[in-house]
């Protein structure tokens, strides 16, 4: 894989993404990327948990890959691609935990939603429903994935003015599990997918599928 990198500690695999400073941004090459993995994670066998996590050292992802997108004579297969990966990767049958160690903007956002749990760094970082100020609205299944964030008032803040919260913030109104210090950030998310990758894994995923309900039941235009 050019830009994920998966790394397996003990019960859990830890995914990092690297796209070569470029922001960790989504295009169809990434999201075919992103795609595979999830063919591989959802084959792997036993208690599993996955960490999501970035070595850029200013994003953990800054969203859409906009030069490339504009590029596009039809961005609809695209978006439909997009929207596919995120709601696989939001009923994933492991547990997901996010650390988020840089700025997660736009669909960077979307797929820290996705995850179940969310870490990110106190002192650095910023989280960012862009959207509304670059007149890009979420389609119907991609809203079904932002709100799966567990603060339900932040949500409506974040998605209607396009603010950017650091991390104490979002650890105050409920985005976020905790605000860490960098080095913190992802030994947190470890230690919280290690504890999650002990339950049997089918009573997890049919329980976080059972609560996510809406994601299946979503029409696309």
């Amino acid at each position: 894989m050019a830009n994920l990198k998966l790394t397996r500690v003990d019960k859990v695999q830890v995914l990092t993404w690297s796209d070569g400073g470029k922001g960790n941004v989504f295009n169809g090459d990434a999201v075919d990327e992103w795609s595979a993995v999830l063919d591989e994670l959802e084959n792997t066998p036993g208690k599993a948990g996955l960490v999501i996590t970035s070595d850029d050292p200013k994003f953990f992802s800054s969203g859409l890959d906009v030069p490339w997108v504009m590029q596009q004579a039809d961005v609809k297969p695209f978006v439909s691609q997009l929207e596919d990966f995120f709601i696989r990767l939001s009923l994933l049958n492991m547990p997901v935990v996010a650390a988020i160690n840089g700025h997660a903007y736009a669909g960077g956002a979307v797929l820290a939603c996705a995850a179940d749990f969310r870490y990110m760094r106190a002192d650095r970082g910023r989280f960012c429903f862009s959207e509304v100020k670059l007149g890009l609205p979420f389609t119907a299944p991609l809203l079904e994935v932002i709100r799966l964030l567990p603060a339900p008032d932040a949500l409506y803040e974040l998605a209607l003015t396009g603010d950017a919260w650091g991390g104490d913030e979002c650890a105050a109104r409920g985005v976020v599990s905790a605000a860490l210090q960098e080095n913190d950030v992802l030994s947190a998310a470890m230690a919280r997918a290690e504890q999650l990758a002990e339950f049997d894994r089918r009573t997890y995923t049919a329980i976080k599928r059972g609560l996510r309900r809406q994601l299946e039941l979503v029409t696309k235009p």
